[in-house]
């Protein structure tokens, strides 16, 4: 079954408004939802009536707790049935595509990866639809997909660009249908990943916060006014020109002393291969560091206090209510994390408020689940970016 054949679909924009409030800041009391949505008590029990019915909305037991303490007597609290639909959601990287499937809450409940040998946008595809092949088998209502990867999107359907695969213009949404029978939504990866931490994840509830991701490469996103701003230049690769120190290294990606420079896993790597003739790996780096082996510790303090740099210049000109730091390579924080607040403190009024800085450990299959989440807000709830 496919959203379009969903029974509760297709909502009003009424019904659609309800159960995004209930679902992104649940559960909620009747009167909550009704003050959140300037609602009479007669036009929310005519919204939320169809929602029940559906399968939707779930009346919460009494005596289950809410978010807000309140005086009076309360009212049965509302709340969305997470394992009412699944979605599958995939993150495509160089070499690798990371798979999930989450409940409309994005809680993920199966993780599947496969290998990609050619980036021919057939063979990935392929990939895409094996694995979804595979989640379908173990989850037959699959609801839809959701496709986040390094690059530009647009019409969330087709690649524009993308530097890591190679690709231009290619319709990805639509290959993906076609070989799945399912809707499909495809976006910048860090677009996907800002969605998800805003509705489900460290962002929730907050209307102005930024996120950072270091990695393969540097991403950011930033969230104002509740709703994350999206410009023409998502995707093209910040990082690039983004310069936290005029005197850092040169080399094969960005310009001298970019955070992509200093930052990024690759970078890094490369900066120890130049110094020694060795390819190590980011993580050995990094426990390298940590002993006090001086060539990996220097490269690592660099990249250290440029991470601190750049946060102290999101908190200064963003003034974000928190940072949250995601991607694989933020293990750099566990080895310099004095190095970052010391970068922090140096770029920052000695009277600003401290920066509210949360490091995510993530993986790839936590990228997957942003394309779920785009999933799940454009296919299902018609939200788009709401």
């Amino acid at each position: 079954m496919t959203a379009r054949a969903a029974s509760w679909l297709p909502l009003s924009p009424g019904e659609r408004a309800v159960a995004i409030e209930v679902l992104t800041h649940g559960p909620l009391s009747r009167s909550d939802i009704a003050r959140r949505l300037d609602l009479s008590a007669g036009s929310l029990t005519r919204l939320t009536k169809p929602l029940i019915e559906s399968g939707l909305l779930i009346e919460v037991p009494e005596g289950a707790a809410l978010p807000e303490v309140r005086q009076g007597r309360p009212s049965q609290p509302l709340d969305i049935v997470a394992e009412s639909r699944t979605f599958a959601g995939f993150k495509i990287t160089q070499d690798m595509v990371y798979g999930v499937v989450t409940t409309l809450k994005s809680d993920i409940v199966a993780r599947r990866d496969l290998p990609i040998t050619s980036h021919d946008p057939a063979h990935v595809v392929d990939v895409l639809g094996e694995l979804t092949g595979a989640f379908g088998r173990d989850f037959p209502g699959l609801a839809g997909i959701g496709i986040g990867l390094g690059g530009r999107a647009s019409d969330r359907s087709v690649v524009d660009e993308s530097a890591f695969l190679g690709w231009r213009d290619v319709p990805l949404a639509r290959l993906v249908e076609e070989r799945t029978g399912l809707p499909v939504v495809v976006d910048n990866d860090v677009a996907a990943l800002v969605e998800a931490e805003r509705w489900f994840g460290a962002g929730r509830g907050l209307e102005r916060f930024a996120v950072l991701t270091i990695g393969a490469g540097i991403g950011y996103g930033l969230v104002s006014g509740g709703k994350r701003v999206g410009t023409p230049e998502d995707g093209l690769g910040v990082g690039r020109f983004w310069i936290v120190n005029s005197s850092g290294p040169l080399t094969p990606d960005g310009e001298r002393g970019s955070a992509i420079s200093l930052l990024s896993i690759p970078s890094i790597r490369y900066q120890i291969r130049a110094a020694t003739g060795r390819d190590i790996a980011y993580d050995e780096i990094l426990a390298l560091a940590a002993e006090g082996e001086p060539m990996a510790a220097r490269v690592v303090g660099e990249a250290a206090r440029a991470l601190g740099t750049l946060v102290a210049q999101i908190a200064n000109f963003a003034i974000p209510q928190k940072i949250v730091l995601a991607g694989e390579g933020v293990g750099l924080v566990d080895v310099a994390g004095p190095v970052v607040e010391e970068a922090i403190l140096a770029n920052r009024h000695p009277h600003a408020e401290p920066v509210n800085l949360e490091t995510k450990v993530s993986d790839f299959h936590d990228w997957a689940r942003g394309g779920a989440v785009l999933a799940i807000q454009v296919l299902v709830l018609g939200a788009g970016a709401a």
